[in-house]
């Protein structure tokens, strides 16, 4: 009986839209530290709504807790555009 609950549970999670797919979704952004000025372009994955209010959140709370200010979010997408944004975050791909 407890297997079946297992089951129907994920099954519920699956069918929420977004839900299954949260992890697969990446945002990329432009941050800032002041004194002395310092910028960089990052990837980022993301946790919450795959969208660009959302993210923005996420984002901001997450550069603010390791001293980073969100400029923009540039963009949402799924995992298909990783590759081609690798080399341009470089040290900040993936990396809060």
């Amino acid at each position: 009986m407890k297997h079946l609950a297992h089951i129907l549970a994920l099954g519920l999670l699956l069918a929420v839209p977004g839900t299954a797919r949260a992890a697969d979704c990446f945002a990329d952004y432009k941050a800032k530290q002041d004194s002395p000025l310092r910028l960089h372009y990052g990837v980022m994955q993301l946790s919450g709504a795959c969208s660009k209010g959302p993210a923005k959140s996420e984002l901001t709370a997450r550069l603010d807790q390791n001293g980073w200010t969100l400029l923009n979010v540039l963009s949402v997408f799924g995992p298909d555009g990783l590759e081609e944004r690798k080399a341009n975050a470089g040290p900040y791909y993936l990396r809060f």
